[in-house]
């Protein structure tokens, strides 16, 4: 039986899914995989959405995401947890995160996959600003609360 692994990179611009969806095959019976893109938005003052650009404390991010990957692991019993983040431009329809978890039972995949993405919204210094036809924001994103 292999050992527990986490796999946590950040990637310039937007992700490719194909590659960062694989996980391997350590003879586990379930994996799960999230995936969160761009969606279109329109913002009633600035227009349509053209792209998000993601930036982050890079080196608090990856103890941040190591340590949540361990406590999914400690927690649902999974074997292996990979992380991808883009810090830069994700256009409409884009990627701009995968997380990707396998374990031996399908439930303790959904369930760590699940806690991965709601426990990264919260905990990890990553900023996002949307970027408009006329204008730019900062997103909410991050917020100090854990879970």
């Amino acid at each position: 039986m292999a050992s527990n692994q986490i796999d946590i990179q950040f990637t310039a611009d937007a992700i490719d899914v194909s590659l960062a969806n694989v996980l391997p095959a350590i003879g586990c019976g379930g994996e799960c995989v999230f995936v969160g893109r761009t969606r279109p938005q329109n913002n009633e003052q600035h227009g349509e959405l053209i792209a998000l650009l993601y930036d982050c404390y890079e080196e608090m991010a990856m103890k941040e995401l190591q340590a949540m990957a361990q406590e999914a692991i400690d927690r649902f019993g999974v074997r292996y947890v990979r992380v991808t983040h883009s810090k830069g431009r994700v256009s409409i329809d884009d990627a701009s995160v995968v997380i990707a978890v396998a374990s031996q039972h399908r439930d303790d995949a959904f369930t760590a996959c699940r806690f991965m993405i709601d426990v990264l919204k919260k905990r990890v210094p990553i900023w996002k600003q949307e970027l408009w036809a006329d204008g730019t924001t900062w997103s909410d994103g991050m917020q100090l609360e854990t879970l």
